[in-house]
């Protein structure tokens, strides 16, 4: 099946990314905290003489869940409109790219989020199958004062004019594009307007 195929692929992408050998010391920090935690508030039930225990121990409960170790996950097509939702660091979208060019995938869009709470600006990029529904969908964060990420329009080429336009509205530098120059936007442009504190 096409989309077990390309979960696996993409999941290569992983194995080197520290955030793997760190969730099972993440998940047993946080089972120490949630013990510390409860210890401390049956103590202060004890001295004050309230029912505060049950209370932290709820939280101390949640907080012991694991947290889902990254990589691709597959999602509801009629509920998301996609069957694969992958999150990839910037490095990684070309490698990304080559394994979905290989698999007969082909590039629908690409745009950006502004994450500006977190300071953080995102890329998304839509690919579908030529001869299947096999919707795949990739987005990577990269610092939203200093927004880079490499370019696959090289990979593909249609990506060139999608990037272009991306960099237009978000300010977003794809490193390696051949000619980021405006799109869309007059040639002397120098302001991002889908960035959420712009101001005409």
């Amino acid at each position: 099946m096409l989309l077990a195929k390309i979960k696996e692929a993409l999941s290569s992408l992983y194995e080197d990314i520290q955030e793997t050998q760190e969730v099972p010391d993440a998940a047993a920090a946080a089972a120490v905290e949630a013990e510390v935690a409860a210890e401390e508030a049956a103590a202060d039930a004890e001295t004050a003489g309230a029912d505060a225990a049950p209370a932290e121990d709820a939280q101390a409960e949640e907080s012991e869940e694991p947290k889902a170790p990254p990589g691709p996950k597959e999602t509801d097509y009629k509920a998301k409109g996609y069957h694969l939702d992958v999150e990839l660091p910037p490095e990684k979208i070309p490698e990304a790219a080559e394994i979905l060019t290989r698999e007969n995938f082909f590039i629908e869009s690409i745009t950006g989020v502004d994450w500006i709470d977190e300071q953080q600006l995102e890329v998304v990029y839509d690919f579908n199958h030529f001869d299947e529904l096999c919707r795949v969908v990739i987005r990577s964060r990269t610092d939203r004062n200093n927004p880079e990420i490499p370019t696959i329009s090289h990979i593909y080429q249609g990506a060139n004019w999608h990037e272009r336009e991306t960099h237009d509205f978000f300010g977003i530098k794809f490193i390696g594009h051949p000619d980021l120059s405006p799109l869309l936007l007059p040639e002397d442009a120098d302001f991002h307007p889908l960035l959420k504190d712009f101001k005409a």
